[in-house]
């Protein structure tokens, strides 16, 4: 028998499907009747877990080592420890075996970590890694309070298997949410604070309602939720990227102008290789579709180098198209073998050094894209959320529509939404001049 826990802290890592799924988690310990606490003091910790990453198993447990380490040395006892996420999923009972935790929950059955910890609290580990048909939605708690921006997943999981990707087995098929249950929580959110929702999901522009409804129908709906000021989605996936969606970012104000597109590759061998839908020509002719509905927007991409059998020619096409795009923000990694995944097991595995100067050329060319996008804002005026203190005392920083950072030497409040002319750019972020006072 162990006590149970009073207090709890949740850690989430990777994606912001993983931050959406943390803040759930602690909304249903609250309901529980536990209290937030900081992880050095918390009766439990959740660890929730991003497995896309290489070796994301083995720092799982060397933070489980660490948390044990740290709080022993402290109070002479270890926290309850809770196991969440995608590594959860894919390695439950290796962590069980390994690393002895309290409770082992995958993404799909969080709804249920408050009875977990009452068995981990009986004395039972806790092992719950099913993917059931039914939503797990219906058993969370409603939404109280939020920042002036909020996550709201709308779709989960994935059945395009690109070659690489371990998010069909840890997050399974793609599922829709109900449209009236999406509605139902933005309106809550908006209650609850928030001035912008982004929409989450693992291709969330293949949301789709039972009756054919797609994400433009969903944003054109939200559009008319009163104080709801700011929309964006994101990750989206090129073989989803309907005309309707596309139109939508030509009608609908409140839709942010700003694209998330994934890309991965500029080589289409290798595309074909990742198991990607697209090629290079169809996703700059869709990127040209994009930029005829709303010029101004800015667009964003994933890339990913290394991959096996790249050769030089290859990751040279890459950063030809990255010349031809002119990305506001892009990701990029090293290619890292998932286990399980049909990339891990192919020929021609590319050396850590050939990736680490392709990564370095290739993020070198971003970076240089970012701050021309930045320095071609300056003059600018806009609409800058404010949604936190900046690092300076008197200084606020928000987001821009094209979701760059802004810093505002202002005594706006966070939620306000601040009418500011850019005065000046770098390579992360800008500074605006308050130009009327901010709007409620």
């Amino acid at each position: 028998m162990k006590p149970v826990p009073k207090t709890f802290a949740v850690k989430s890592f990777g994606c912001q499907m993983n931050v959406y799924d943390g803040e759930r988690m602690a909304e249903l310990m609250t309901r529980e009747g536990m209290t937030p606490a900081d992880a050095s003091d918390a009766d439990l910790i959740v660890l929730n877990t991003c497995h896309i990453r290489e070796r994301a198993t083995e720092k799982v447990f060397s933070d489980i080592g660490r948390i044990r380490k740290d709080r022993r040395a402290k109070d002479g006892r270890g926290p309850m420890i809770a196991v969440a996420g995608c590594v959860a999923q894919a390695e439950g009972e290796e962590i069980i075996r390994r690393a002895k935790v309290d409770v082992v929950v995958g993404p799909q059955a969080y709804h249920n970590l408050p009875k977990l910890v009452a068995e981990a609290a009986a004395g039972t580990t806790a092992l719950d890694t099913d993917m059931p048909v039914g939503s797990k939605f219906a058993a969370l708690p409603a939404r109280r309070t939020v920042g002036p921006t909020a996550f709201l997943t709308v779709q989960e999981g994935c059945d395009k298997f690109c070659t690489y990707c371990v998010v069909p087995y840890t997050r399974g098929a793609e599922v829709s949410r109900p449209f009236a249950a999406i509605v139902d929580e933005a309106k809550a959110l908006v209650d609850a604070g928030a001035r912008e929702i982004t929409l989450l999901g693992q291709n969330v522009n293949a949301w789709e309602d039972t009756d054919g409804r797609g994400l433009h129908d969903l944003i054109r709906t939200l559009d008319r939720i009163p104080s709801l000021a700011r929309i964006r989605y994101t990750t989206s996936h090129p073989n989803d990227m309907a005309q309707g969606l596309i139109d939508a970012h030509r009608d609908v104000e409140s839709l942010m102008p700003f694209l998330h597109l994934p890309v991965q590759s500029g080589s289409d061998r290798l595309l074909k290789a990742m198991n990607r839908s697209h090629d290079r020509t169809s996703y700059l002719q869709l990127l040209d579709r994009v930029r005829a509905a709303r010029p101004d927007i800015a667009l964003s991409g994933d890339f990913i180098v290394g991959f096996p059998g790249e050769t030089d020619a290859d990751f040279e096409e890459t950063l030809r198209l990255v010349d031809a795009v002119g990305y506001a923000q892009a990701f990029s990694f090293k290619y890292s073998p998932r286990p399980g995944t049909p990339a891990a097991d192919m020929a021609d595995q590319i050396a850590p050094d050939v990736m680490d100067e392709r990564l370095q050329r290739l993020q070198a060319a971003l970076n240089r894209d970012q701050l021309a996008f930045n320095e071609s804002a300056v003059g600018r005026i806009c609409d800058v959320l404010i949604e936190r203190p900046g690092k300076f005392a008197g200084q606020m920083l928000g987001k821009s529509p094209w979701l760059q950072s802004v810093l505002v030497d202002s005594a706006f409040a966070i939620g306000d939404i601040a009418r500011v002319e850019l005065t000046a750019a770098g390579p992360k972020s800008l500074t605006g001049r308050q130009l009327v006072a901010a709007a409620a």
